[in-house]
């Protein structure tokens, strides 16, 4: 791929977007129709944990099923349903059969506890949730809190209390129907397909609005890299998909892949011998991955028990790999190519990725088909050239409709102009790759979940024997960066580490707890305005270790 410059100096271009996929369907959901009926007999799903399988059909018929269950209930364009499930077959089956009658999805992180699911309830307004037996109690709990809900429905048929509807009762209604069902026509350019959560600076998760006209080029996009990996690999794509599928990564490539015809590979919950046991025993030749995952191809002793040479290509994101852990995997597992990218929830999946000819070490390749980027100066706002660095900016057919119910938020992160301002510092060389440096964005990235420092910050706050207190990311190898926390105690307070640690334990998620520890000091370095510095706070980490 030939990135060029556009007629403004310093602007790169990603050459025009790929054609649309089935362009002259009506609706994303029609296109997916097409796709369905091509690859029928093709397993699309396997759950590694179960050995349970889905093909493609399968999954047609019961997203079908599904989809005039929810038309049933009056379920169309415009409205929105909740998910909130660890991988496995139904999550897909709720995905496509909202995306056939034209509603949007709104996935929920499993982990999240009960504020938080109130709060990203909140941003998209669903008047249906599906749950799973893992993930049903904090949904209903959040349910009675939030009016907006009408159903909560149980995909696994668990029924807890009166409140939960069980799956199969849900669908039934629809099982002696024979009427075809046929997708509606939408505008593309403003249905609204998903609402991820994308937390901000601010410490409150926004929702990132993406249009069916963002899934379908993201789609189109994948189909292409589809077709090349079915030339290097000559057959079928047999890919290992265990980033959550609530997580844009996941999601996406999961959406794309899927339709595209992949067999996708996955487990509900994560394990070391299940991730090597199943790319031995599926013959995997594709793996979806973050550096945690790359740290254990490098390093872990389980890894030489088990036969991974089927291994060729992995794509991995979501945060920073390290040359030497790229290296390592190269060595003991003999994959040929490794591809980085760069993206955000809010460019639909990734903007930037490596290529047979930009794949430099370090690098995260080249602008995608249908985007402009560009580097700025991040404080006078100047176009800057090769290896100058500042701001990344980027433009076109990927970027996001913006927050729901947020327009400051979007008119902050998109200007007048259409730019995406992504809060990262980087450059492009005189090749036209692109290198990430660091981050103007506060968030801490914990195994590619997104901890905003503000959040944590607050519940220190609250704790009677702290006085104040700041947070940062502590540079780490196999999670990228560990919260850490800086506290300034109250006079006479006999509080210890582990007090602190276990009170923020109780209050929040995983990610969001202080993996990296607490450090007590005498005062929070803070500017005029009173905003912490924590350029000043990292300074007072100890480890020797550069930021990633």
């Amino acid at each position: 791929m030939e990135n060029k410059m556009s007629s403004d100096s310093h602007i790169l271009y990603g050459g025009p977007d790929i054609p649309f996929m089935h362009s002259d369907a009506k609706c994303l959901g029609e296109m997916i129709q097409r796709q369905f009926n091509a690859n029928g007999s093709k397993i699309c799903f396997v759950n590694a944990d179960s050995g349970q399988t889905m093909t493609v059909g399968e999954l047609y018929v019961r997203s079908i099923q599904l989809a005039k269950a929810l038309r049933l209930d009056g379920v169309d364009a415009g409205d929105v349903i909740g998910l909130c499930s660890e991988n496995r077959a139904e999550f897909p089956v709720v995905l496509f059969a909202a995306l056939f009658v034209g509603a949007t999805v709104a996935p929920l992180n499993t982990s999240y506890i009960e504020d938080e699911l109130i709060h990203a309830l909140s941003l998209s307004k669903p008047s249906i949730v599906f749950a799973t037996s893992f993930t049903i109690g904090k949904i209903v709990q959040a349910a009675s809190k939030s009016s907006f809900i009408s159903k909560v429905i149980c995909l696994d048929d668990k029924q807890p209390n009166r409140a939960v509807t069980k799956y199969s009762k849900y669908v039934n209604v629809t099982k002696s129907s024979n009427e075809k069902f046929a997708c509606k026509p939408v505008d593309i350019n403003s249905n609204i397909a998903l609402i991820l959560c994308s937390s901000g600076t601010t410490g409150l998760p926004k929702g990132v609005q993406l249009t069916q006209a963002n899934l379908w080029g993201a789609v189109s996009q994948l189909h292409d890299t589809f077709n090349l990996l079915k030339d290097v690999l000559d057959g079928g794509i047999t890919i290992l998909s265990i980033i959550p599928w609530f997580h844009a990564y996941g999601l996406l490539t999961t959406i794309g892949m899927a339709i595209c015809g992949a067999k996708l590979v996955t487990f509900p919950r994560f394990n070391e011998k299940i991730f090597l046991k199943s790319i031995e025993a599926y013959k995997v030749n594709v793996l979806m991955a973050v550096p945690p995952l790359m740290l254990i191809l490098a390093k872990h002793p389980l890894v030489s028990k088990y036969d991974l040479s089927s291994l060729l290509v992995i794509f991995c994101g979501a945060a920073p790999l390290s040359k030497e852990i790229e290296d390592e995997v190269y060595k003991r597992i003999g994959v040929l190519a490794i591809r980085q990218g760069f993206g955000m929830s809010e460019m639909t999946l990734s903007v930037l990725s490596q290529d047979q000819e930009h794949c430099s070490s370090g690098s995260v390749g080249c602008l995608r088909p249908g985007m402009y980027g560009k580097v700025i100066d991040p404080d006078t706002g100047k176009i800057l050239g090769p290896n100058e660095h500042g701001e990344l900016c980027f433009k076109g057919s990927a970027v996001m409709k913006g927050y729901i119910g947020n327009q400051q938020a979007t008119q902050q992160t998109i200007d007048d102009d259409g730019w995406l301002h992504t809060g990262d510092i980087g450059y492009f060389d005189d090749n036209h790759e692109w290198f990430i440096v660091d981050r103007i964005k506060e968030l801490i990235k914990y195994k590619g979940f997104q901890v905003p420092p503000a959040d944590v910050e607050k519940v220190l706050l609250t704790h009677p024997d702290i006085m104040d207190a700041g947070v940062v990311g502590v540079p780490n190898e196999a999670a990228g960066e560990l919260p850490m926390a800086f506290v300034v105690k109250k006079r006479n307070a006999k509080l210890t580490e582990k007090d602190v640690i276990d009170y923020v334990a109780e209050k929040m998620s995983h990610a969001k707890r202080l993996h990296g520890g607490v450090k007590f000091i005498k005062e929070i370095p803070k500017n005029m305005s009173g905003k912490i510095l924590r350029r000043e706070l990292r300074k007072l980490v100890t480890d020797g270790k550069s930021k990633l």
